[in-house]
């Protein structure tokens, strides 16, 4: 049996416990050593993530590199790892985000102003960010490699406690003199929010291992009980599959965010940093859409069915609804904020669509919307740190001052919008081509969510970065060496996974027919199928 699953999910935790006992220090070099720790575990664990996707092979079984250990035998609970293809693909997405989001929080934890009384106000301790930034590591990248639905649950739910932390205890400076409250604020509405959601979750796992166990399986294994659906050894009635659907969907669904249950995230990532917001994002949020394709289509098929059509509607009102408040934004982190949501509603619409095309860009869009946002929220919050403002009106100009800051925010806009040639077109193409196939209607308005999201990318980049230099932007510096190693890997990956997405779908694209195959749905044949002549030649 393999423990390399175990060692992935083990470094960043251990690496957050001895970034959290070094010795606390207000000087330079104290920090600088901490920072260095934290980040060279980092390092470590996407090598180690970087070794589970390259050994993960397409062709063979669904879930490689299985481990598993007792935990509580008497409820049948253990500690089960296993990969697929998509969760191989998140976990290395959310061990490449990680180092990124370190350099660019680098100063982040740092003393504040000195005060007129000579004391350092908004005094943190670095120990525990870089600390809490290890614990969300580890704690996501159990979720993509759990197979144990108790497990799962366990780490789903503790992610919350350290990204509380990084919320309220770290927000962003530039949020003016009510930052303090408004962070608090902003910590409290996202622990509350996917508390509830996690409550929700504890009911419907509860009830399905009581189910389970009354006919004779009581276990929490996922490959398990996905198998004895399938088969039909484990038969749940149609109200309770669609009240343990529900459950689950409505715990995915908070933290995703889908509309209407998504109102936590423009507060959490204006009031977190740029880091931070990052992690919400990019990595945290994408456990809610992952775990869809997981345990609500292979536990739930018949379920997931006869709910689609409405999760699709709900999907597209995200679409068009956070597309157009990002354009009324006037708060540039409010506004990836909301161009986020839109974002997650294509990737739900693109689970529930029911077909290979859909999921499988629904996966790369998972992947996709983490490089795009990560980049286009760095770099914003590279201009707010120099600005000390996140209105939109206080910019202008900066192309003239900082042409290689402008450059890559435009790269992240255009990311943003879905411009052929880079990463997120290929996945928004493949949704939309999936969901046309089964639900034109549906497929045609989503398309609308592309021409708002051209309106507010562009009118973003127009209104900060051209025009005549604004006051307080005269002088601000291009970017430094530490940011552009930062920036750099993000805007290269997202060019070359925009013209050779390949890599991803080779690894995807067995996990997701295999996703389709528990549900127990195909591909809708054409509507005019292409006819062939006595001679082999099509007509």
């Amino acid at each position: 049996m393999s423990v390399l699953l175990t060692v992935t999910c083990a470094v960043p935790a251990a690496g957050a416990v001895l970034t959290a006992a070094l010795p606390a220090g207000s000087t330079a070099a104290r920090r600088r050593a901490t920072k260095a720790v934290a980040l060279g575990v980092s390092a470590v664990t996407l090598v180690l993530a970087a070794v589970v996707a390259t050994r993960f092979d397409p062709h063979g079984a669904r879930y490689q590199l299985t481990e598993s250990y007792s935990w509580i035998r008497s409820f049948g609970i253990t500690f089960s790892l296993g990969v697929d293809g998509i969760g191989a693909v998140l976990a290395l997405l959310t061990a490449v985000l990680v180092p990124m989001v370190m350099l660019a929080s680098w100063h982040d934890a740092d003393p504040g102003p000195a005060a007129p009384d000579g004391t350092f106000e908004n005094r943190r301790r670095t120990q525990a960010f870089f600390a809490l930034i290890l614990a969300v590591e580890a704690m996501v990248i159990v979720s993509f490699y759990a197979t144990d639905v108790f497990l799962f649950y366990v780490f789903f739910e503790a992610m919350l406690i350290p990204m509380y932390f990084l919320i309220g205890g770290f927000g962003d400076r530039a949020g003016g003199p009510e930052s303090a409250r408004q962070r608090s604020y902003a910590a409290v509405k996202f622990l509350l929010y996917n508390l509830l959601g996690g409550l929700v979750m504890l009911a419907a796992v509860v009830g399905l291992y009581v189910v389970a166990q009354d006919q004779g399986l009581g276990t929490f294994d996922l490959p398990t009980l996905a198998s004895a659906v399938a088969d039909g050894k484990l038969q749940l009635t149609g109200t309770a599959e669609k009240a343990l659907f529900l459950g689950f969907f409505f715990a995915f669904a908070v933290k995703a965010p889908l509309w209407p249950l998504h109102t936590w995230l423009p507060n959490a990532m204006g009031e977190a940093t740029a880091g931070t917001a990052v992690l919400i994002t990019a990595v945290v949020d994408k456990v809610g859409t992952f775990a869809m394709l997981r345990f609500c289509l292979g536990l739930f098929p018949h379920a997931s069915k006869t709910f689609a059509p409405a999760i699709l509607v709900l999907s597209l009102i995200g679409i068009v609804y956070g597309a157009l408040l990002a354009i009324g934004q006037k708060d540039i982190k409010r506004l990836v904020a909301y161009a986020s949501i839109s974002h997650f509603g294509f990737i739900i619409m693109g689970i529930f669509a029911l077909t290979s095309q859909g999921q499988s860009g629904a996966t790369l869009y998972m992947v996709n919307h983490g490089l795009s946002t990560a980049a286009w929220m760095l770099v914003a919050g590279f201009l707010i740190s120099r600005r000390g403002s996140r209105l939109i009106a206080d910019y202008g100009g900066v192309q003239k001052v900082a042409p290689v800051l402008a450059g890559t925010f435009l790269i992240g806009s255009l990311a943003t919008l879905s411009l052929p040639g880079l990463a997120p077109f290929v996945s928004e193409f493949l949704v939309l081509v999936g969901t046309f196939t089964r639900y034109p209607a549906i497929g045609i308005v989503a398309t609308f969510g592309i021409v708002l999201a051209a309106l507010y990318a562009l009118l973003l980049y127009q209104r900060t970065m051209t025009g005549p230099v604004k006051e307080g932007v005269h002088a601000m510096p291009d970017l430094k060496a530490r940011e552009l190693a930062v920036v750099a890997p993000l805007v290269a990956l997202t060019i070359l996974l925009g013209v050779y997405p390949k890599p991803l779908t080779d690894l995807v694209n067995p996990s997701v027919n295999a996703t389709l195959s528990q549900v127990h749905e195909t591909d809708p044949a054409p509507a005019h199928p292409v006819a062939a002549t006595s001679g082999g030649e099509q007509k």
